[in-house]
C-alpha cells in the first residue's frame, strides 16, 4: 500500500465516487479516512478554526501561540469527521441509507457498498474521536480546566453523538450546525487561546456559521422527498420544502447583514472586511435557484446530480469563507500596525 498524497489533495477538495472495492482496498489509511469522512466539506471546520485564530491572533496582545492553535484545529477537524462516520452508521443500521438513497449518490459510503463492516466502522470511529478527544483534553489541561472550555467540550460532544439522531429527526440538525461551525467553535477556539470570552467574537461567528448552515439546509432540500419518505423530518421536511428555501434566501442575506453592521455599529471590523461582497454573484445565484424548486431530472451538463441546491450553497461557501479569510488578515494587518484608521470596541 503507498501513500497516495494526490488523493489526499483531491479528497480534501472533493467529493469522491468510488465502485471498486480493489481501488478502495489498495489506499492508504488517510485516504480511506479522508474519502469515508468527506473531507471536502469537513475542511468548513478548518475555515472556523482559521477564523478563530486571526481573531485572537489580532486581539490578543501578543499571546498568541500557534501549538495549542494547531492541536485544536486538528482535533476538531478529526471531530468532524469522526461525526460523518457515526452519522453514515447509525442511518446505515437505521435503515435509512438503504435503496439508493441520496447519500449513497453523491459520495463513497464504505458501509453501503461493503467497502467495510460494522465493526471496521466503530473501530475507525472509536480510533478517530479517541484523536479528537486528546485535542479535547489538551484544551481543558491549556485553560486549566475553565468552567467555559468544560462547557462548550461538554456541549461539542453532546452534538457529535445526538445530531444524526435525534436532533436531525426533530428538526433541529441545521440549527446546531449553525451554532457549532459559527458563534460556538469560533467564540471556543478564540477563549482557548486567549482565555477570553468575547460576544463580539460569538457575532462575528455567526456569518460563517450562517453559509455552513445555508450548505446543509440546501442539501435537506435536496433530498426533502427521500428523508420524507424514510421518515427523518430534518428542518425541510418539517416546515415544507418551500418555506426552507425561502428560509435560506434569508439566511444568505443575513450573512452580509451581520459583517456589514460589525463593521459601521461597533467597528470591531474594519471596512477592509467588505471584501466578502465580492462573493456576491454566488450569493445572487444561490438566491436565484432558491426562488424555484429542484429540478426534475439534471439539467444538460449538470455534473453532480442529485446534488442541486446544496451544490451552489457550497459554492457560495467556499468563495465567501475564502474571502472572509483574507479580509480577516487584512483587518488584523490594520487593527495592528494602523489602530486609529478605524478606533472601535474589540
Amino acid at each position: 500500500m503507498n501513500i497516495n498524497f494526490a488523493m489526499w489533495r483531491k479528497a480534501s477538495w472533493q467529493l469522491i465516487k468510488m465502485e471498486d472495492k480493489k481501488e478502495w482496498d489498495a489506499l492508504d489509511v488517510v485516504s480511506k479516512w479522508l474519502i469515508a469522512t468527506r473531507s471536502a466539506v469537513t475542511l468548513v471546520t478548518v475555515y472556523s478554526c482559521i477564523i478563530a485564530g486571526i481573531l485572537a491572533a489580532r486581539d490578543g496582545n501578543g499571546s498568541f501561540s500557534w501549538l495549542p492553535f494547531l492541536i485544536i484545529t486538528l482535533g476538531l477537524f478529526i471531530a468532524h469527521g469522526t461525526n460523518n462516520i457515526l452519522n453514515d452508521y447509525t442511518d446505515y443500521n437505521r435503515g435509512v441509507d438503504n435503496d439508493n438513497y441520496f447519500r449513497t449518490q453523491y459520495g463513497v459510503h464504505p458501509l453501503v457498498q461493503k467497502f467495510w463492516d460494522n465493526a471496521t466502522s466503530i473501530r475507525w470511529f472509536v480510533v478517530s474521536g479517541f484523536l479528537a478527544t486528546l485535542a479535547g483534553v489538551y484544551a481543558l489541561f491549556y485553560t486549566k480546566f475553565s468552567m467555559t472550555t468544560i462547557g462548550l467540550f461538554a456541549f461539542g460532544a453532546v452534538v457529535l453523538l445526538a445530531y444524526t439522531y435525534p436532533f436531525k429527526y426533530w428538526g433541529l440538525g441545521e440549527f446546531m450546525i449553525f451554532l457549532i461551525w459559527g458563534p460556538i467553535m469560533i467564540a471556543g477556539v478564540y477563549f482557548v487561546l486567549t482565555q477570553t470570552w468575547s460576544w463580539n467574537v460569538v457575532l462575528a461567528g455567526i456569518p460563517f456559521g450562517l453559509s455552513v448552515a445555508s450548505i446543509n439546509v440546501a442539501k435537506h432540500i435536496d433530498k426533502h422527498d427521500d428523508d420524507k419518505a424514510k421518515g427523518v423530518g430534518t428542518f425541510p421536511v418539517r416546515v415544507g420544502e418551500a418555506n426552507a428555501r425561502r428560509v435560506n434566501q434569508i439566511v444568505i442575506v443575513l450573512i452580509y447583514l451581520v459583517i456589514a453592521y460589525l463593521v459601521f455599529v461597533p467597528r470591531y471590523f474594519t471596512p477592509v472586511m467588505l471584501i466578502v461582497l465580492l462573493a456576491y454573484k454566488e450569493a445572487l445565484t444561490v438566491l436565484g435557484v432558491m426562488q424555484k424548486p429542484k429540478p426534475a431530472q439534471a439539467p444538460e451538463g449538470w455534473p453532480a446530480w442529485p446534488v442541486w441546491f446544496s451544490g451552489f450553497a457550497f459554492q457560495h461557501n467556499r468563495k465567501f469563507g475564502g474571502l472572509l479569510i483574507i479580509g480577516l488578515i487584512v483587518d488584523a494587518l490594520l487593527r495592528t500596525f494602523l489602530p486609529t484608521f478605524w478606533p472601535g470596541l474589540f
